[in-house]
């Protein structure tokens, strides 16, 4: 049998299972390998002492910093009555704050030996409050002797690493065990071509994990990242070159449009000219439609910027050259609303083989989950025949009884609600492999783009049509200022008696059981400030029509009502029946009422900022200028504040998605959040490192083009192979 490589070690046989078993529940490490992956978070000059005035609340620490003072006192309590409880009290200091250290009973005698006025040690615990005061309850903590023999050996170096730790196992834990493990560094495989690590002045692989867990200089440690960031920029878009390389491999049928046929008839139907970004896009789109490859593109565009128009034109080409197109939609509501405002623009043109069809006509048809049997039936034979060719619709599309004629196009409205195996399995219903076409109005920093959509071309439509209105943005502090909310009802009905209409948007519906599960789960110090559940939909709908909007028509939308209800009440919200739609995020994406001009979210903090931003897209429609209220109790000082007034500030949906990525974990963007997996960027920040991602793409482009199957570099495919494990490889597939 051949001797495991020293990286694929399982750290149990190196640690011992104690240690490896705390590893891999915690932190996810597994192998020698995942260790020595698992990099210092920052590190601590030996002679310059930590922030302690700029530490975190509840957040897990590691601190370096000298004794001050340290008093033993005596207490009487239930367990000890007599005046027997023992509470040591230890103050450290780093020049620039000061932090007290209690321990308790038995607990006290250690420390009181070990941590004498002058020592310097390493702390660690979570950070709490008493008494106004921050404070470590019974921190772990390590001597920092320098003469002990173990001690130097272990922190050798100027620069102490500090490792993302857990309550059960500190950092300087993990710094000793990776002491064990450095020695296994020597054998790492490199990734990188040799040509592309000269050519760019890049430590090797061993020397770059040796600096980063042991680094003697600052520099060390900027040539170990600078090289680290490498790996995961290139690795990864090699993987992502790798699809784009085989999907050019694949055969589809060219479509090209008739000089005048349908779409040159509907261009001539249409009441206004194109904008200059919808020319651009559209012709990006038709150059791919003529190739015989399938397109692959994403289309990026602000709320309201026309994608739905650009679709429409890609879909009716493809119609032109005898081909079907579907678009998938992710709400029986959003597919019904496409089929609605598709068949108004195109009038005559989608009434094919109807009385009063015009020439060339072709029939658009809805299929979703809840139609009823006759209509179904009738739309699967119209898709079958090819008499349709053009369908919308939700997952439905994707069942097995449905067949198509010819599917040559396939658009995927709002990507981020579809899996991976949806859009494989609507890839095979065509005879070849149709054009794929994703719009997403969230709009994606570039980097993001190239890192996680890197296997889709992207178009990006950023101007807004003519006639779309400006949108005012302000925050409502509901509890600091509960006059501005008296206020914002005020507006609502002035919005009304100017014959306009108006929706609150909640976080939650209000009819749901109460879930134990969730009810367990760790709340966060800000839910825990407010100790109440979400405001509802039925709550607020009932508050308001019995109180402020008294007098007005208030009707409710939510994910739980039928289909038909939901259809019946956004068709009277839309006709003008309705004054004051009080929904939850359902309204989200593609509710298109040019008359609603108000929006009021009530809890905004509970929201995401591109969540917000595709919720204000919904007013400001049509000619009239929308307002967007963003109600909140969060207190001003908080970062929830801060994310609100930061979607108030701009409409500039690009620069919101930014601040959105700052603040959230990088890990998410990578998908991860949601397969639980431990994130495959662990140095390389989407955001900061545009400029190696986008060198990235080009090397790796040209390395899979000259040797697809990486055959000439076997580290390469090893460490592709570690990145794409079945989860990651199917999210790639885009989930």
């Amino acid at each position: 049998m051949d001797p495991v490589p020293a990286l694929d070690e399982p750290l149990k046989k190196v640690l011992g299972p104690a240690t490896a078993k705390v590893m891999a529940e915690h932190l996810g490490l597994h192998t020698v390998g995942d260790l020595l992956h698992h990099y210092p978070r920052r590190y601590e000059e030996r002679g310059q002492l930590t922030h302690l005035a700029d530490l975190p609340m509840d957040e897990h620490v590691t601190v370096v910093a000298q004794v001050a003072d340290a008093r033993l006192h005596t207490f009487a309590s239930a367990k000890a009555p007599r005046g027997k409880g023992q509470r040591l009290e230890v103050t450290i200091t780093d020049g620039s704050g000061r932090l007290q250290l209690v321990f308790f009973g038995a607990g006290v005698h250690k420390p009181h030996k070990e941590l004498l006025p002058g020592t310097r040690a390493m702390f660690a615990g979570r950070v709490s409050v008493f008494n106004r005061r921050l404070q470590l309850a019974h921190p772990a903590y390590e001597l920092l002797r320098g003469d002990a023999e173990e001690t130097v050996e272990t922190w050798a170096g100027a620069l102490i690493p500090i490792y993302p730790a857990t309550a059960k196992l500190e950092s300087w834990k993990i710094g000793k065990a990776l002491q064990t493990v450095l020695p296994s560094a020597q054998e790492a495989v490199d990734p990188l071509p040799e040509s592309l690590r000269a050519g760019r002045g890049l430590v090797a692989l061993p020397e770059a994990l040796l600096k980063i867990h042991r680094p003697h200089t600052k520099a060390d440690i900027e040539d170990a990242r600078a090289r680290l960031k490498w790996d995961e920029a290139f690795v990864l878009q090699v993987a992502l070159a790798r699809r784009r390389h085989a999907d050019a491999q694949l055969p589809a049928v060219a479509r090209r449009p008739e000089p005048d046929g349908l779409l040159a008839a509907f261009d001539d139907r249409l009441p206004f000219a194109l904008t200059e970004g919808q020319q651009k896009v559209s012709a990006e789109i038709f150059a791919d439609l003529a190739t015989e490859h399938p397109m692959h593109r994403l289309l990026q565009g602000e709320v309201g910027s026309g994608k739905t128009l650009v679709a429409l034109r890609a879909m009716l080409a493809v119609v032109d050259a005898g081909g079907q197109a579907a678009m998938l939609a992710p709400t029986e509501v959003l597919a019904q609303q496409h089929h609605r405002s598709v068949t108004e623009m195109m009038g005559e043109l989608a009434e094919g083989g109807m009385l009063g069809g015009a020439d060339g006509a072709t029939k658009v048809v809805l299929l979703t989950g809840s139609m009823g049997a006759a209509a179904r039936r009738h739309a699967l034979l119209d898709l079958a025949t090819g008499e349709a060719g053009v369908v919308i619709g939700t997952h439905a599309l994707i069942e097995d009884k449905v067949q198509f004629h010819d599917l040559g196009l396939v658009v995927v409205d709002e990507q981020h609600r579809f899996g991976v195996e949806q859009r494989d399995a609507l890839r095979g219903k065509g005879k070849q492999p149709p054009h794929l076409l994703v719009m997403t109005a969230t709009p994606i920093p570039r980097t993001v783009a190239m890192t996680v959509f890197g296997d889709l071309e992207t178009s990006v439509l950023d101007q807004l049509p003519a006639g779309r209105s400006p949108i005012a943005s302000h925050v409502v502090p509901a509890a600091d200022k509960p006059h501005f909310l008296a206020r914002a009802w005020e507006r609502v009905r002035e919005e009304v008696a100017n014959g306009h209409q108006a929706y609150v948007v909640c976080p939650r519906i209000g009819d749901e059981e109460d879930d134990p599960k969730k009810a367990g789960r760790k709340k966060s110090p800000e839910d825990e400030a407010e100790k109440r559940p979400p405001l509802a939909v039925l709550d607020i709908a009932e508050q308001l029509a019995k109180g402020p909007l008294r007098g007005l028509r208030v009707e409710v939308l939510h994910g739980r009502m039928q289909p038909d209800d939901k259809d019946a009440v956004m068709r009277r919200f839309a006709v003008g029946e309705a004054d004051v739609l009080v929904a939850t995020t359902v309204i989200e994406v593609g509710v298109n009422v040019p008359n609603a001009t108000a929006m009021v979210i009530m809890d905004a903090d509970r929201f995401g900022v591109s969540q917000l931003h595709q919720l204000r897209g919904r007013v400001g429609r049509g000619s009239a200028p929308g307002l967007c209220l963003l109600v909140t109790e969060m207190p001003e000082a908080s970062a929830a504040r801060q994310r609100l007034n930061a979607v108030a500030s701009t409409l500039d949906g690009f620069e919101l998605s930014r601040i959105d990525l700052e603040q959230r974990r990088e890990g998410d963007v990578l998908g991860q959040a949601q397969s639980g997996t431990r994130s495959s960027l662990r140095v390389l920040a989407v955001i900061d490192d545009e400029e190696i991602i986008a060198e990235a793409r080009e090397e790796a482009a040209a390395v899979v083009s000259a040797d697809p199957d990486l055959t000439g570099l076997p580290a390469l495919r090893t460490a592709l192979d570690a990145l794409l494990d079945d989860e990651r490889e199917q999210y790639l597939e885009k989930g």
